[in-house]
């Protein structure tokens, strides 16, 4: 037990130069992604995520674009910059450890013909007596010139099937953050998001419950967007089956089936039936932090709420988690045979531990200096795990883009070296 206490040390010193080198200060740059030109006077705010997200700090872009935050917990804990121009707002993250980001933001367009709808994702988790269901949707924007669309009395439209009820919406730029969105009211059980939907892909997501009396229910999907790919993914104790609906292997643990060629406006019903587990208790749908956002200030019903989301159904992480055991199982072997006593992180132990009779001796300005350390290992422990849960959201993300067929193989081979390779680098610290 000692041994291993010393190893979680190791890991937390190992990782701290990650979370905390150049804490502080960002320096940033906003561009123009339509005219290429310097983002000159555009409102930056910097945005906590932590500890119920908050602005903690405002500028505006010099000449250049340019601008500088300084704030203590920069590099320490992930954060968030927002240029607020013509009345949208875009977002960039700063993860731990960055000290260079550059905004990009793009003239508004309401011209829904700028993006498109290319595939339509919907998940399925049987929970007791009822049915929760995730639906996400690929947009893409390739507009010339490059222009973001967005309209604020909603320029995302979704329908729900009878008897719904709707949990929760959310939409994603290329930077990959999700941005909880307040939902606008439409008639026929139909929903709107307000987000700005910049060049590259995009995504909405929202879940709701459905009644699943018997372990049955034949859900009837609002097909709204002509053309987008189907995928349904279920557990493989659940059985899916649907008019052409044709199976298309398992991805991370679930079965997957698909349909191309759905006509717009219509109805699809999915048969399901069968149980899986429900989805874990472990608290991953509080990301623990928010923060009121309104985008572009049209009728929307309420604040819009900006946070930190985990991946899709929690039961889609734990595939992943065991790929990474592997890489962290060969971080620990590493780790495990570099000395002990030349770590600070036995001291760490025993005044925290209590159990060696040198610990019980430590004076009480040591403990206090070893309550301090322990808090900021727990800021780096947070920093990691988050910085891990965006790793694997995107991996699967990355997964199912490959089985929707909206990106080749080279983009696919790349992107995926690019994700481990990152995932590596923060295992080795």
């Amino acid at each position: 037990m000692r041994r291993f206490k010393v190893f979680v040390c190791l890991v937390a010193f190992v990782l701290a130069p990650v979370g905390f080198a150049q804490a502080g200060t960002v320096h940033g740059t906003v561009k123009n992604g339509t005219t290429g030109k310097p983002g000159a006077g555009v409102e930056v705010i910097l945005i906590q995520l932590q500890g119920g997200m908050q602005p903690v700090a405002n500028s505006k872009a010099d000449a250049q674009g340019q601008f500088t935050f300084d704030n203590p917990f920069l590099g320490t804990q992930p954060m968030l910059i927002r240029a607020v121009f013509h009345g949208v707002n875009f977002h960039q993250p700063v993860p731990p450890g960055k000290t260079e980001i550059e905004v990009e933001v793009f003239d508004p367009t309401q011209d829904p013909k700028t993006v498109t709808i290319p595939s339509h994702i919907v998940i399925l988790q049987p929970n007791g007596s009822t049915l929760i269901v995730g639906e996400e949707y690929s947009v893409l924007n390739n507009s010339s010139p490059k222009q973001a669309y967005f309209r604020a009395d909603g320029n995302f439209e979704f329908a729900l099937p009878e008897k719904a009820q709707l949990q929760q919406a959310a939409a994603w730029g290329p930077s990959g953050m999700p941005v909880v969105q307040a939902t606008i009211d439409k008639p026929g059980n139909h929903y709107a998001v307000a987000f700005a939907f910049r060049p590259g892909e995009s995504g909405v997501r929202y879940s709701y419950e459905l009644p699943y009396a018997g372990n049955t229910a034949a859900v009837k999907l609002p097909t709204l967007y002509p053309g987008a790919k189907l995928l349904v993914l279920a557990a493989p104790s659940v059985h899916i089956s649907g008019d052409g609906l044709e199976p298309g292997g398992q991805e991370q643990g679930m079965n997957i089936y698909g349909r191309e060629g759905l006509p717009g406006n219509n109805l699809f019903t999915v048969n399901v039936s069968g149980t899986a587990p429900a989805p874990n208790a472990r608290g991953d749908s509080d990301p623990g932090s928010q923060l009121q956002d309104q985008q572009g200030g049209g009728p929307v019903a309420g604040p819009v709420t900006v946070q930190q989301i985990p991946g899709r159904l929690d039961v889609l992480k734990w595939p992943l988690v065991a790929g990474f055991l592997g890489l962290f199982a060969l971080g620990a072997i590493l780790l495990a045979r570099k000395p002990v006593a030349g770590v600070a992180g036995g001291a760490l132990y025993d005044a925290a531990n209590g159990s060696s009779a040198k610990s019980k001796q430590v004076s009480s300005s040591k403990a206090a200096e070893g309550a301090a350390s322990s808090a900021n290992m727990a800021e780096v422990d947070a920093a990691v795990s988050t910085s891990l849960d965006s790793l694997k959201d995107q991996i699967f993300r990355l997964e199912l883009r490959r089985q929707a067929g909206t990106i080749s193989e080279q983009e696919y081979v790349q992107e995926r070296a690019r994700t481990e390779k990152v995932l590596r680098d923060l295992v080795r610290g």
